[in-house]
């Protein structure tokens, strides 16, 4: 991949940098994922059906959706790298209002607290790893991503080991791990300026470093529509899994409940293999080719799903995950690329509004579920892969843009 800085001189990689905020990416997801980890004891303990469950996942998602993108805006004009630090403090708040929920309607309360501290953490923790990666862009949000997928796939483990024994005050205490995440984003926060100043010295005295866009405004906008519908029905594919996997092999397998937990790990834990391993091949092979093996490659593995046996319904979601994932760093580093002078609204957008439109498909398929089954929802979600032909419409994106 052709370099991005046409003077030769790239800006400095700041490794320690993007190690904590990786770490502090993983805490943050870990948080989250405890969330649907433990909706087989909400479903158990509060009767629940799955179009509420559905909704809790909608409340969460909407509420960490709705701000990312005006706190991207905002930070993009005023700089504040300890906001993510604010962030911590709503999910810590969250998590101990979940674990001492005693209602419906206080869990739905509660998730949206932990949804609006990921809305504040993920644009500057976003600017920064961009700032952070000098160079090496693809490895920067491919590390990034690592940390968040992995504390993904680290809470149903978690769940597994302690919520569904210890019950669910027990995820309260989950709340430390927001303070460990808030005293790393601090020194992070310390390092913004030193972090911003390496970056830009690096930077070429084209259009990108001044803040304007070297592309046309239709170049952008079509980019930028065919990212979103790309990353949407990727993350409604996910949601399928993240929300309703446990579901699908108690119903068709008859798992008990760890056994589905740990699968879920294991398919999550694909995710964060997927997403470093995408960002590094995406700085080596190009971006566009990333994108393309990754939202067409999974559509025969999706197909054959639904027919699979417990065998191959492991092999195969642990593919389908490691190769879907692979484009997310590619995916933001390209409309980051259109829009240089946006980094912040660029995560807010990619991490918020379509993560928000993730959980719209997951209360749609929570009532899926509930009319026709949720082996039924895994078929239909089967085709999902198909809007990869969207792809054909990204525009090619110039190395060196004037």
């Amino acid at each position: 991949m052709a370099s991005s800085f046409p003077d030769g001189r790239r800006p400095k990689t700041h490794i320690a940098v993007l190690v904590t905020l990786g770490l502090t990416h993983l805490l943050n997801d870990l948080m989250q994922s405890l969330i649907p980890a433990t909706y087989p004891i909400l479903k158990q303990s509060y009767m629940l059906d799955f179009a509420r469950i559905g909704l809790i996942t909608m409340t969460f998602q909407i509420a960490g959706s709705l701000l990312q993108p005006v706190v991207g805006a905002i930070t993009d004009k005023y700089p504040a790298p300890y906001s993510p630090v604010a962030g911590m403090a709503f999910t810590l708040s969250g998590l101990i209002c979940l674990g001492f929920a005693q209602s419906y309607t206080a869990i739905l309360a509660a998730v949206a607290l932990i949804g609006i501290g990921s809305s504040i953490f993920h644009p500057e923790a976003t600017r920064m790893a961009r700032y952070a990666a000098g160079g090496r862009q693809g490895f920067a949000q491919g590390l990034f991503q690592v940390g968040g997928q992995a504390g993904g796939a680290l809470g149903p483990v978690l769940a597994a080991l302690v919520i569904l024994p210890l019950g669910q005050m027990s995820l309260s205490a989950f709340a430390i791990l927001a303070l460990v995440a808030m005293s790393l984003l601090i020194w992070i926060g310390k390092k913004q300026k030193q972090i911003s100043a390496d970056f830009f010295a690096g930077r070429s005295s084209s259009a990108t470093t001044h803040g304007t866009s070297a592309y046309a405004p239709t170049t952008i906008v079509v980019g930028l529509i065919v990212l979103t519908a790309l990353m949407f029905t990727k993350n409604a594919y996910g949601e399928s899994f993240r929300s309703f996997y446990t579901f699908y092999l108690i119903s068709k397998f008859k798992l008990s409940i760890f056994s589905a937990q740990m699968m879920l790990f294991i398919f999550l834990l694909a995710s964060a293999a997927g997403a470093l391993l995408g960002g590094i091949l995406g700085d080596r092979i190009g971006r566009q080719r990333i994108i393309w093996i990754s939202v067409l490659g999974p559509l025969p593995l999706t197909l054959a799903l639904p027919y699979a046996d417990l065998m191959w319904t492991g092999i195969l979601t642990v593919l389908i995950n490691l190769i879907m994932a692979s484009a997310f760093a590619s995916i933001l580093i390209y409309a980051m690329e259109l829009l240089p002078n946006r980094i912040g609204l660029i995560g807010g957008v990619f991490y918020g509004l379509n993560f928000g439109l993730g959980g719209i498909a997951a209360a749609l398929l929570g009532n899926l579920a509930d009319s026709y089954g949720v082996e039924t929802v895994y078929f239909l979600c089967s085709f999902l892969p198909l809007a990869g032909l969207l792809a054909w419409f990204l525009p090619r994106l110039n190395p060196h843009p004037h």
